[in-house]
């Protein structure tokens, strides 16, 4: 009795000859369970051997359209104009998701058909997200994507495989969704714009993984202070939290979009620092650094929180109605960088004011540049 499964051409030859032997067995009997296990054998090696091939999805199209003599004019409201539904049907436009689904729900066409992949299905939609809005075109020339689709009418395939690149949806999700107080709603800039750049932070961090792991309380803000004294005191940061298991990054803010920075905690428990240098000066950079930092050490931990981002211009002309966790990111940011006992040192009022901060910064060994509008030229750290 034949009972394993076939692997070659041989064995599907004796099994073709035990079955013209079986053929006529009973049911419910020794050789007509026999010759039932047989004809399962059987299909299981020609379906693996000899798949059917799906159907070519435009010709699906052209069937689907003979059986409910559609016209080409009635393809445009699920293509979306006579041009396309022409380059569409002489295969010279691919179809986009958009255009899959629109057919699935207007024509009935099998998803498995339209995506030639048998037993698959449509990624599931997002709701409230619109995939045009995306800022696709700075994202490709900024160099964060590339496609060889064009953009216009595969803005959904585009993000979808741009999020799966920045660690899928699920964490994409978690991320910007998922959160208590989802800073979508919250700020002058565009949510579109910030979602690619929180895309940006994620797929950066995925690509630049740290050996080492960050331990609460590690990492000391004073000290981290101190390198604001030196020329190349925002590498030497970059360095110091690479080595305390904080991923840094300095990534360019996009069109309308009014970023600083942001504090966030991505998989796997791992905190992450983004600035954008959109005030390209050295205090803006030691200052924002700091004040997410801040957002990490005080915040993020303790309110199990996993992202925060910071509009600092926009804080600073609110500041009567800042909310608490920002004023207190503003307070340890600047004692960080110098402390209020030493300012009590300072005469405010003093026309020699800018001598007196600079001899104050001589003396404790605080930068300059942070009390000046010094450039971060050459772009540190930009990414």
């Amino acid at each position: 009795m034949i009972n394993k499964i076939i692997k070659t051409e041989e064995d599907y030859n004796k099994v073709l000859s035990r079955i013209d032997v079986l053929i006529d067995a009973k049911p419910n009997t020794l050789e007509g369970d026999e010759l039932e296990l047989l004809v399962t054998l059987i299909e299981l090696y020609e379906d693996r051997k000899y798949p059917i091939d799906m159907p070519d999805p435009i010709e699906a199209i052209k069937f689907r359209m003979e059986q409910l003599s559609l016209s080409q004019q009635s393809l445009v409201p699920f293509i979306g104009s006579k041009s396309k539904v022409s380059e569409v049907l002489n295969k010279k436009r691919p179809l986009s998701l958009s255009m899959m689904r629109s057919l699935h729900k207007g024509l009935g066409i099998p998803a498995e058909i339209l995506l030639k992949e048998q037993g698959n299905d449509f990624p599931k939609e997002i709701p409230g997200i619109e995939w045009t809005s995306f800022p696709i075109h700075e994202m490709v020339n900024l160099g964060w994507i590339s496609s060889n689709k064009s953009i216009k009418g595969n803005e959904e395939e585009i993000i979808r495989g741009y999020i799966q690149e920045a660690g899928g949806m699920n964490s994409f999700s978690e991320l910007l969704f998922r959160t208590s107080k989802t800073p979508l709603k919250e700020y002058r800039t565009d949510k579109y714009a910030l979602m690619a750049w929180c895309l940006r932070v994620m797929e950066l961090s995925k690509k630049h993984p740290l050996e080492k792991k960050y331990k609460p309380g590690s990492v000391n803000l004073s000290d981290l202070s101190k390198f604001s004294y030196f020329k190349d005191g925002p590498l030497i940061a970059k360095e110091y939290l690479e080595k305390h298991g904080i991923q840094f990054f300095v990534i360019p803010h996009l069109k309308k979009t009014f970023l600083d920075g942001a504090a966030m905690i991505l998989d796997k428990k791992k905190p992450v620092i983004a600035l954008t240098l959109r005030y390209d000066r050295i205090d803006n950079f030691w200052f924002c650094l700091l004040h997410e930092l801040a957002h990490l050490i005080k915040h993020l931990q303790a309110d199990k929180t996993n992202i925060m981002i910071d509009e600092l211009e926009t804080h600073k002309s609110i500041t009567a109605n800042k909310d608490a966790k920002e004023k207190e990111a503003d307070k340890i940011s600047k004692n960080a960088l110098i402390p209020e006992e030493y300012w009590e040192k300072v005469n405010l009022d003093a026309k020699s004011l800018a001598k007196e901060v600079l001899f104050l910064s001589d003396q404790h060994r605080f930068s300059r540049n942070l009390i000046s509008e010094h450039k971060m030229k050459p772009p540190f750290l930009r990414i």
